[in-house]
């Protein structure tokens, strides 16, 4: 006995010993003929061998276990002996199996009264199944056994048997529902509730074309089309003439993975119909080329185009990418096979639609030199005719899918206008023209930033003329005798005063032209003049302070002054009185009636005032009158003040730097008394404007 488990799943492991019974009687009526334990002869992991050709295999998990044992039976005329060993529970992986979790298996063989009497041997399978096959990739698996006597075999697929239950299951773990069945119980057996109606005992795994097996040769086919784990039953019947001697029922997962092959026919097509099926087609053109994607080419020792072109077959085996002539238009079928009759070969299935040439045309009208819509009429041709249009006109955003357009142009150009259009058979073709469309203006519009100004007036032109770019010729003439040409919107300076003409040409790049006279459109007047007098105009100071302002200006009628920092006026003839002393600035804008400015800045100077006097005797007495030498004056803005008083022996008695100290007769203000007599004073300081100033003369001290 060879029992298989998925040691990946997380089920039990092998039982050591395994529980078996025998029952005596037939499939629905039996009684327990005898039990008894079978030790594992062997538990081996399985290498699981990758389909050929196939690479990146996911991981997976195999044990084998396998009992072997002998019992010896007395032979029976009527009923059958049924072997039978059961185990829960299946992995949970299982995808075809309803809570996989919770079913387990039965493993058993009928020894049926003929086999018996003829000492029949069952049949044996030759292969074990592959662990791995590959999903979207055809299975070919030859499942067929053999049978000693040479007896007929019947391969079919059917249900695997159901046996045990979860551990939990009352009434216990050794129970008929339990994890361990001891004994074994017999038939009749439950089946295992596959998933429905995705799956059956017959169609176990789905796939496209549907996984079968031949009843004659045991060949398994078809190809998966779903990932998982699924329960796959397969029966062999053995008959001897029309005698049933026994039924051999293996139970085992396929486990369908993505794999990687290394070889994968694959070509250059418009649309894919399935696995490897390719669908091209060709409009008007008999003849096409076939480009050859197929991987790996380090693998591909060998390939063949083969295609039938109906009274004849094309085949190439020399050229990677083939070139096939077909005789008229219509469909055809090919293949493309690599490394035929090899394990690791692979074919692409390939439909091929050639259709009647399709012709994309057009023809367009317009007036060149107006500025109007182009119209297109669609000139094109094809099979059953044309039933889309998709039209560029050249211009960012501009198209149109109706088959006869009309399209004003925004802008002048030469604009590519590029029609595709489609047939019934989804052929397209395109085709590009030109449309050189440069027509003039119908008006010409001129907005210059102003009408009126003064010399030297500069106007600015805003050409508002549609349709016109920098291709088109563009003369201007200004009125003044000065012209220009080249520029869309040009810039003008009128020097003298006048009232002015203005004319605009335009020639478009393919000869249209137009023109236009703006009569009387810009007129220029004298500018202003600013000027200005002042009075006083000399000998000002901090105590002649207020000037009068005299206007002189020329073509003014309003004025705005500016003094310095300090103060403005719109007065034509103002007066101002400056509170500080220095140079001040002083701006007139003389403004004419139409706006234009002039102005004139001229500066006048405030003189700081200073004097200073010093007495010529001091009495320091005490009696509160004259006891002090003092000077007295206006001394602002002054620096570096210094006084110095001498006897006349030349000794220095008081020096002091601050103008408001005086010397109160003692030496230094702090000594002895200054005996009465002439002493000698001097006094220096720094003007504001850094004029020096220097005082001397005599004090005499009486007491």
């Amino acid at each position: 006995m060879k029992i298989y488990r998925d040691c990946l799943g997380g089920g039990a492991g092998f039982d050591d010993p395994a529980q078996l019974a025998i029952y005596q009687g037939n499939y629905n009526i039996n009684n327990l003929y005898s039990s008894f334990e079978v030790r594992a002869q062997s538990i081996t992991r399985i290498t699981p061998v990758p389909p050929p050709c196939i690479t990146q295999l996911p991981t997976v998990c195999v044990e084998e276990g396998i009992y072997v044992f002998e019992r010896t039976l007395p032979v029976l005329l009527n009923d059958s002996y049924f072997i039978v060993y059961q185990r829960c529970c299946r992995n949970q992986t299982i995808k075809n199996v309803v809570q996989p979790g919770d079913h387990g298996a039965t493993y058993m063989i009928e020894l049926t009264a003929a086999a018996q009497q003829l000492q029949n041997s069952s049949p044996t399978f030759n292969d074990f199944p592959p662990i791995i096959i590959c999903n979207n990739i055809p299975l070919n698996y030859d499942h067929s056994a053999t049978d000693p006597e040479g007896d007929q075999i019947f391969y079919s697929f059917c249900n695997p048997l159901d046996g045990g239950g979860p551990i939990l299951n009352p009434p216990g773990l050794y129970d008929c529902f339990g994890a361990i069945p001891t004994p074994p119980c017999g038939p009749p057996f439950a089946n295992i509730p596959f998933v429905v109606p995705n799956f059956n005992a017959s169609n176990p795994m789905g796939g496209n074309p549907q996984i079968n097996i031949n009843s004659t040769t045991g060949m398994i086919t078809g190809t998966p089309n779903s990932l998982g784990q699924f329960v796959v039953g397969v029966c062999i019947q053995e008959f001897r003439g029309a005698t049933l001697l026994s039924t051999v029922r293996r139970d085992f997962q396929f486990n369908v993975a993505e794999c990687t092959p290394t070889v994968l026919a694959n070509i250059q097509s418009d649309s894919v119909a399935g696995p490897r099926s390719f669908v091209l087609k060709s409009c008007g053109e008999n003849t096409v080329t076939f480009q050859n994607l197929s991987v790996q080419q380090s693998n591909i020792f060998e390939f063949e185009w083969r295609f039938n072109l109906k009274t004849s077959t094309f085949i190439d085996k020399d050229n990677w990418n083939s070139t096939v002539t077909f005789p008229d238009t219509g469909s055809y079928t090919g293949t493309l096979y690599l490394n035929p009759g090899s394990p690791c070969a692979d074919t692409a299935y390939i439909a091929v639609n050639i259709f009647p040439e399709i012709n994309a045309d057009f023809s367009f009208d317009y007036d060149t030199c107006v500025a109007g819509p182009v119209d297109f009429t669609d000139l094109s041709t094809g099979d059953g005719g044309i039933n889309r249009w998709s039209w560029n006109f050249g211009v960012s955003g501009a198209s149109s899918t109706v088959q006869n357009p009309s399209y004003l142009y925004p802008i002048p150009g030469n604009h590519p206008v590029n029609l595709r259009v489609y047939d019934k058979n989804r052929c397209t073709d395109n085709v590009t023209k030109v449309v050189n469309w440069f027509p003039v203006p119908p008006l010409i519009i001129l907005e210059p930033n102003r009408f009126i100004g003064c010399t030297p007036a500069e106007i600015f032109f805003n050409n508002l003329s549609t349709p016109i770019d920098s291709t088109y010729d563009i003369r201007w003439d200004f009125g003044d005798g000065k012209t220009t040409s080249g520029v869309i919107s040009p810039t003008h300076i009128y020097e003298e005063p006048g009232v002015f003409n203005v004319r605009v040409e335009i020639t478009s790049p393919i000869g249209c032209y137009t023109s236009d006279e703006f009569f009387n459109l810009i007129r220029v007047e004298p500018s202003p003049i600013a000027d200005f007098t002042y009075f006083p105009d000399s000998l000002l100071s901090r105590f002649n302070n207020t000037v009068q302002f005299t206007d002189l200006s020329v073509g003014a009628n309003r004025w705005n002054w500016q003094f310095d920092e300090y103060g403005t006026s719109t007065a034509q003839n103002p007066s101002f009185t400056f509170l500080d002393t220095g140079l001040m600035k002083i701006t007139l804008i003389a403004t004419h009636p139409e706006g234009c400015k002039d102005s004139l800045t001229k500066y006048l100077d405030i003189s700081p005032v200073i004097y200073w006097h010093m007495p010529n005797a001091f009495t320091p007495n005490g009696d509160g009158q004259n006891d002090g030498f003092l000077g007295k004056g206006y001394l602002e803005g002054v620096a570096d003040f210094q006084m110095n008083i001498w006897n006349r022996w030349g000794e220095m008695v008081f020096e002091t730097n601050n103008p408001d100290e005086d010397w109160n007769g003692r030496k230094q203000n702090t000594g002895q008394l200054s005996p009465p007599g002439v002493y000698v004073y001097v006094v220096t300081f720094t003007g504001p404007r850094g004029d020096k100033h220097e005082y001397k003369g005599y004090a005499t001290l009486l007491r």
